[in-house]
């Protein structure tokens, strides 16, 4: 009885281990367009984009090593929850010269996005 208990908390430490231990959500389907660019996990990597993890609350532009826009970078934005969505419903409008093409105009989908942006942290 004694090796199934030792071998019953060997296996629960070692998904502790492997379990995130952050409380993100998982990305919606209207976030899929957005993984061609982006990454959003801690630390992550950019890509074409910036690395989106944290970027509610931050100043635009911020993210050591990405090359922006001069425009993106002239912005003085703060991204919260009505910024993204200006943003993303359409960055050439809210950002003329920015090097982000994709608009997201379904409200739906934009709400999804900042609310999963929201979560990664």
């Amino acid at each position: 009885m004694g090796t199934a208990i030792a071998g019953t908390s060997a296996a629960v430490a070692l998904l502790a281990t492997a379990t995130p231990t952050t409380a993100q959500t998982p990305a919606p389907p209207a976030f899929n367009a957005c993984k061609a660019c982006h990454t959003v996990n801690k630390g992550g990597r950019n890509g074409i984009g910036p690395n989106l993890n944290g970027v509610v609350g931050r100043p635009a532009a911020s993210v050591a090593g990405f090359n922006y826009s001069p425009a993106l970078k002239a912005s003085k934005l703060r991204w919260d929850a009505k910024t993204l969505d200006e943003y993303l419903a359409a960055p050439t409008k809210k950002v003329p010269g920015t090097r982000m093409p994709i608009a997201t105009p379904d409200a739906t989908k934009r709400a999804a996005i900042i609310a999963y942006l929201t979560s990664a942290k």
